[in-house]
């Protein structure tokens, strides 16, 4: 199954009279620390819907593997209408979706795992009899939730859906703690002093120098996903000439043409990936999942008990 997450980040942070996404628990920031998480679970899409701040927000994730949409009308709709555009962009693209507000950020990649591993519709976490995030929608349900008029916000969507909310039991107070106010967030930074250990795995592909990583892989699928390397680099926070040094830097060292070009006329040009381009990006994901069941289980067995 193809898992992805969708964070909406796009509100005004108005009742903490501070950027919430940008405060720091621990050595980084609130959406770093949801990005990584997810990343750790081995979530292999990950969206965030913009707002409020969005270039700021954009470039401070540049480069972590996010891909941003935008709600242009965050003062004037509710965290509802951000996840609309996230659900809409991600139907058919994945098979399930994790959903989460970008302002609760202490939830592990445990408990992401356990969600993964239901074969729930629809599932939450739960501890102690209270229900937290990320939610877990099939996307099986998306045009459902997408249809619903939204009188009572992603809730009344999600109970209108026509599937049954499975509470998933787990040991993870995190997925409780929200960074809503002032007094959250202290709450938030209380809680972080057990923070967890865990193995972080970066996969590059070298010769006389480094020409693909998770970076390279994610501006392959949004050109075969958007049909513009333009659009791919804008939604990556990459620049336009980045993107086509990356491209040029693969090409001559796997010696292959991965990126097939057309050129403009009314309609404009377009760009896609070769058979050779979706092959190479295919097997550096299976690569890449490998490698991260190898780290998390040799991390288990040499450093178990010690955190």
């Amino acid at each position: 199954m193809t898992n992805a997450a969708l964070i909406v980040a796009a509100g005004m942070s108005s009742r903490m009279g501070d950027f919430k996404p940008l405060l720091n628990i621990g050595s980084i920031s609130i959406a770093q620390r949801v990005v990584a998480t997810f990343q750790q679970a081995g979530v292999e899409k990950i969206v965030m819907v913009t707002g409020y701040n969005a270039v700021l927000l954009e470039r401070h994730l540049s480069g972590s593997g996010v891909v941003f949409l935008r709600n242009e009308a965050y003062e004037t709709t509710q965290m509802f209408d951000s996840a609309k555009i996230g659900l809409r962009y991600l139907r058919d693209k994945c098979d399930r979706v994790l959903f989460t507000p970008v302002d609760i950020p202490l939830f592990t990649a445990a408990t992401v795992r356990a969600l993964l591993c239901s074969d729930a519709e629809l599932a939450c976490p739960a501890v102690g009899g209270e229900t937290g995030h990320p939610i877990l929608i099939s996307a099986s349900l998306i045009d459902r939730i997408l249809a619903d008029p939204g009188d009572r916000g992603l809730r009344g969507a999600l109970e209108n859906c026509g599937a049954e909310l499975r509470r998933i039991p787990v040991d993870d107070l995190g997925v409780l703690h929200d960074a809503d106010t002032p007094e959250d967030y202290r709450a938030l930074l209380h809680y972080h002093n057990e923070q967890l250990v865990r193995p972080v795995l970066g996969v590059s592909l070298a010769r006389e120098k480094v020409f693909f990583d998770s970076r390279t892989a994610m501006l392959l699928q949004l050109i075969d996903e958007t049909q513009s390397v333009r659009t791919a680099c804008q939604r990556m926070q990459m620049s336009y000439s980045s993107g086509w040094n990356v491209i040029r830097t693969l090409e001559s060292q796997t010696g292959r043409t991965l990126i097939r070009r057309s050129q403009g006329g009314a309609g404009g040009g377009k760009s896609s990936l070769t058979d050779d381009g979706k092959l190479f990006l295919d097997r550096y994901g299976r690569y890449s999942e490998e490698l991260r069941k190898t780290a998390d289980g040799l991390f288990s067995e040499y450093f178990e008990g010690l955190f």
